[in-house]
């Protein structure tokens, strides 16, 4: 018998006030979930992680930038105390009781009233076990189920073990069943995850509780890890027996310096792969409805990293050269340069008319595209207030997509 009879339910959290009370690691992983199924998050700690961070500066939940106060219960259906203080989670979970809500708590599982199962989604179909606080055992039998609906069967095949290394993967634009089905293997029987802001953050979620995850997310203008210290922390964690997943969005060769930590790892003597990820320089146009080549329309396109000015003398993009082209300019990191590129691409010869589309936050819940043309690309990224992450798509092929927009 168990030693905590549960009730399995379901819960509509749509709309619904959900609190979570810390910033660290374990609220990482969770508060992308309650944000997936439209939850009003709102988060209490002083302080938060980068990936948190991001998540804010988007305008995802809410943040009290304080310590926890009884009141921030009410009004809500949900709450999960994840600090590091015992003082603190208690507080949270006596004045959960109080007000009648079901209350998670990351140090304590017998002192909470809900567990977090170990969720995996497919077809529609959601997933989730609760192995009676054995998180790996929950995982494991998640994650047959899982590989028994994608090929056919429950049970899964075979057992895969884990071998010391490290595995580049990429985690495709950012929608988390868009990742290959190998990479999402690869996440599941690693032993440490070294994450980026744009990796798929719904999947970490999904990690064994026992999995390490390292954030070295890199915020515009904000806290960044440098790539030499990426590369000595996963050089470090495989030479003592880890297997280590280098976890990107979008694929890790495509402006992603994969190649750097590859360069890192044999150096090292470490083992090394790589499983490719969808580049969102081609998905994101893709799932937009942009071709990036149509017969009779152009035959090439271009991808170019706009991270830097035209002008910088640091960059190494020709822009007149570029400018000179008749195919589709894809454009990465460059919302910022956005308005200086266009002007390069004109003074390159590019028409002023020249149809432009920009896609931000391509494949997540707030997709949205905005077109304009190079002559006024500048004004509607204002008139738009579009940020980072997003895709710009320069060509003919913009037009053939949306035809009524760049009527003569």
């Amino acid at each position: 018998m168990d030693d905590f009879p549960i009730y399995p339910s379901g819960l509509r959290l749509t709309g619904r006030r959900v609190v979570v009370v810390g910033g660290g690691h374990v609220a990482q992983r969770r508060v992308p979930h309650f944000i997936s199924v439209g939850a009003d998050v709102h988060l209490v700690s002083p302080e938060v992680t980068p990936a948190i961070e991001g998540m804010i500066g988007g305008g995802e939940l809410t943040w009290h930038p304080r310590g926890f106060e009884d009141a921030d219960l009410d009004e809500t259906w949900y709450v999960v105390a994840a600090t590091a203080d015992r003082e603190v989670n208690e507080q949270v979970t006596a004045a959960a009781e109080v007000r009648r809500i079901f209350c998670v708590r990351a140090d304590d599982a017998t002192r909470a009233t809900a567990w977090t199962p170990a969720v995996g989604r497919h077809a529609g179909v959601t997933v989730a076990v609760l192995g009676q606080r054995e998180p790996q055992r929950s995982a494991a039998v998640r994650d047959e189920i899982l590989e028994g609906l994608r090929e056919g069967t429950i049970v899964a095949r075979h057992q895969r073990d884990r071998q010391p290394g490290v595995v580049l993967v990429g985690g495709g634009p950012g929608d988390p069943e868009l990742i290959s089905v190998a990479g999402r293997k690869a996440l599941m029987e690693a032993d440490v995850v070294v994450a980026d802001r744009l990796a798929p953050r719904e999947l970490l979620g999904e990690l064994p509780a026992d999995v390490e995850l390292i954030d070295v997310s890199k915020l515009p203008r904000g806290r960044s890890a440098l790539q030499e210290e990426i590369n000595r922390v996963i050089v470090e964690r495989a030479l003592a027996g880890k297997c280590v997943v280098r976890f990107k969005g979008g694929d890790n060769f495509v402006f992603g310096r994969g190649y750097e930590e590859v360069l890192a790892c044999r150096e090292a003597g470490v083992p090394v792969t790589v499983i490719p990820g969808l580049s969102s320089s081609v998905s994101v146009p893709a799932v937009a409805g942009i071709p990036v080549t149509h017969r009779g329309v152009t035959h090439e396109f271009s991808v170019v990293s706009g991270h830097l000015p035209p002008g910088d003398p640091e960059s190494l993009v020709n822009w007149a050269a570029i400018g000179q082209l008749t195919g589709t300019v894809v454009l990465m990191m460059a919302v910022e340069n956005a308005p200086a590129i266009a002007s390069a691409l004109v003074d390159g010869g590019r028409p002023e008319a020249t149809p432009v589309a920009v896609v931000s936050d391509g494949t997540m819940p707030g997709e949205r595209t905005v077109l304009a043309t190079l002559g006024t690309l500048a004004a509607e990224l204002t008139a738009h207030d579009v940020r980072p992450p997003a895709i710009i798509v320069v060509g003919e092929v913009v037009a053939v997509a949306h035809p009524a927009a760049f009527e003569a």
